[in-house]
């Protein structure tokens, strides 16, 4: 899977990193829908974290098709909220 970080670049994960990816994105959808900010900061912060260190980082020269676009990660609440569907960033 390719995953664009948005102001940063693009990481290839593992099949393996999907699913932990999907229950962050699940958590930060839920932290929004509750209206809370600490936690879906926090959690935002580990599914960036987890892309950045267990994604290769690809080169500007590779250009591969985004599978999921990150919002960048100062991202606020009510923006990411606009950006979060029922079922999250990542296609399940």
């Amino acid at each position: 899977m390719i995953v664009r970080i948005a102001t940063e670049g693009q990481y290839e994960l593992g099949d393996d990193d999907v699913a932990e990816l999907n229950e962050l994105d699940n958590e930060a959808v839920a932290a929004c829908e509750a209206g809370d900010e600490p936690r879906f900061r926090a959690t935002y912060e580990k599914l960036l974290g987890l892309v950045r260190e267990r994604g290769r980082s690809l080169e500007e020269d590779e250009l591969e098709g985004s599978d999921v676009i990150l919002p960048p990660p100062d991202v606020s609440m009510a923006e990411a909220r606009s950006g979060f569907s029922e079922e999250g960033l990542i296609p399940g």
